[in-house]
């Protein structure tokens, strides 16, 4: 049976709310004992969809919960946003797509870095990202 030990959220509204998110992300992963290749694979995830969040429709939300069972634990982070939502998800993933001047590289890169990644997002309604990543 999975168990969940704790659970924040993190609303995403101003600027300095990235860095309050990173910053969170950084004190739990330490105090999970990821080792500091993980920290800054979650940290690199984290940065990159928070900031999607917040350069693309302003405002959203973090929920970060560490999850697991008798033989993991990792840590599973949400990212909300009510935006507009994606129209073409596939191509959004395929790296090399951007809506703005970036390299595109953001979604695909971050899937790359966590162990399990899903999205999930409407058009006129926003997109819900999450993320996990496990203790070795």
């Amino acid at each position: 049976m999975n168990k969940q030990r704790f659970f924040e959220k993190y609303a995403i509204d101003i600027e300095f709310d990235l860095v309050k998110i990173r910053q969170a992300v950084r004190k739990i992963s330490k105090e999970m004992q990821f080792d500091i290749v993980a920290q800054t694979k979650l940290l690199t995830a984290v940065s990159e969809l928070a900031r999607n969040v917040f350069d693309y429709v302003g405002k959203g939300e973090v929920i970060v919960e560490e999850v697991g069972d008798s033989l993991k634990t990792g840590l599973k982070i949400t990212v909300i946003d009510n935006g507009s939502g994606i129209p073409d998800i596939d191509r959004a993933m395929s790296g090399g797509f951007s809506t703005s001047k970036g390299l595109g590289k953001g979604l695909s890169g971050t899937k790359k870095l966590m162990d399990e990644f899903s999205i999930q997002s409407e058009v006129g309604k926003g997109t819900e990202v999450v993320i996990v990543k496990w203790v070795a």
